[in-house]
């Protein structure tokens, strides 16, 4: 199996895994705090957040080697991309800031939020139309 088959496979396997985690955190959510706030996806975001961080720090600190790039995809873009997209947007905020871009980080965080949420309501707005009539 060529390599780039290999590492799709990865990442396949990781998103499933961490969507079906997703799910798990969401009914337990539900279950334990109601449906009031939705919790699920808060814990998600900041769990995912969270581990990103810690597992981006772990490959910085270590000498580049084979298979960092297996583990990478497979972590970071299968399962924590699988259970919430959100620790990816927390990296690539952070990343920029700390690179100095504190505007381009600025921009990117307030809008990716503003422009997700803007879309969202107008795509909701007309799916209802269509679907409606």
């Amino acid at each position: 199996m060529p390599l780039q088959l290999k590492l799709l496979a990865l990442v396949f396997v990781g998103g499933g895994l961490g969507s079906t985690l997703r799910y798990g955190v969401t009914l337990a959510a539900l279950r334990l705090l109601g449906a009031g706030f939705p919790w699920g996806t808060f814990a998600v975001n900041v769990i995912g957040s969270t581990v990103m961080g810690g597992f981006a720090g772990y490959l910085v600190s270590r000498t580049p080697g084979v298979g960092s790039d297996a583990l990478r995809l497979f972590f970071m873009t299968g399962v924590l991309g699988g259970f919430t997209t959100f620790s990816a947007y927390s990296l690539d905020t952070v990343a920029l800031w700390e690179r100095g871009a504190t505007a381009t980080a600025v921009v990117y965080a307030v809008g990716s939020v503003v422009v997700s949420l803007a879309v969202l309501a107008v795509a909701l707005v007309a799916a209802r139309g269509w679907f409606t009539t």
